[in-house]
């Protein structure tokens, strides 16, 4: 579920950026550099029509954001706990017998 999501966010992370560049801002944006705009390619409702689809790119953008930051904050996936865990899984395994046995010299 999570990698479907990121997958969604990330297409839609890109078309916004591509629709809030086609728009015509003070300095014209990057509609004008193909010679001409996005108004005379796409018809005369078009700075509404981008509104629009900005706006709907806004909110799938927050909403993907939101439920991609609940599913990582429920699964608790940190992997400082993970090496702690770890650490005393082996501490607990070690034998208790820690004395090494000490090899008796034999005199011939």
């Amino acid at each position: 579920m999570s990698i479907f999501l990121i997958i969604i966010h990330i297409f839609v992370c890109i078309f916004l950026i591509l629709v809030i560049l086609l728009q015509a801002g003070k300095g014209q944006g990057l509609s004008n550099i193909f010679g001409g705009g996005a108004q005379e390619v796409f018809g005369a409702k078009t700075p509404i029509f981008l509104a629009k689809t900005t706006a709907v790119c806004a909110v799938l953008f927050l909403l993907t954001s939101l439920s991609l930051a609940f599913i990582s904050a429920s699964q608790q996936r940190s992997l400082m706990e993970k090496t702690i865990k770890n650490k005393q899984l082996q501490v607990d395994q070690k034998p208790t017998n820690t004395e090494i046995p000490q090899k008796s010299k034999e005199t011939n």
